[in-house]
């Protein structure tokens, strides 16, 4: 019986590739990565996609971090009955262990993954203003005092790519592969599980 996961855009090519390295019978629904921009907009958009779904799929599994939902996108799981992903956000399910320990020799730590490295641009740059006010780069990266890109599969175009961003927020730049870390560890012990009746 095939599985539904709903995810975070964000982690979409990755789960995609999980997905296929364990050849699950599951198929992958998106939720916009760009509700990390406005969080209260992550549990209801996520409701909207199991309200959808849940009559399609035997059984559905959100993946997403809370992502600054607040709990918000708990209490709508909790209210369906579904399943999601352990973790706060995608920097811990990459990074694991690391994650903390570059949090705790530096918390003015500004993360990228390969997803936010490819759409900088977009998400990043654009989604802050910054295309149309750029002096306000200086109020939101003041406090910031190094960038660690986290990533998935180790490039030289996107170690380059880091770099110029780095450039950009006028931030030293660390590198840190950390596959799919934890992300796939946790989806896999998910995916392990008997489907539960109601679920």
């Amino acid at each position: 019986m095939t599985t539904g996961l709903i995810i975070c855009g964000a982690l979409a090519r990755e789960v995609l590739d999980i997905v296929k390295k364990y050849g699950w019978d599951a198929e992958v629904v998106g939720v916009s990565a760009m509700d990390h921009m406005f969080p209260e907009r992550i549990g209801p958009d996520v409701e909207k996609r199991i309200l959808a779904l849940r009559d399609k799929y035997s059984r559905l599994i959100v993946v997403f971090g809370d992502c600054g939902s607040g709990g918000m996108l708990d209490a709508v799981l909790e209210r369906h009955g579904i399943e999601r992903i352990a973790g706060p956000h995608c920097y811990e399910m990459y990074g694991g262990q690391t994650f903390h320990q570059l949090m705790e020799e530096e918390p003015g730590t500004f993360f990228l993954t390969d997803f936010l490295l490819r759409t900088f641009k977009g998400t990043v740059w654009k989604g802050l203003g910054l295309d149309r006010y750029p002096a306000l780069k200086e109020d939101y990266f003041r406090n910031y005092r190094r960038l660690v890109y986290l990533a998935q599969i180790d490039r030289p175009a996107m170690r380059e790519r880091a770099q110029q961003v780095a450039e950009c927020l006028e931030l030293p730049l660390e590198v840190r592969v950390t596959g799919y870390g934890l992300l796939e560890d946790r989806l896999a012990a998910l995916m392990a599980q008997p489907d539960l009746p109601g679920s």
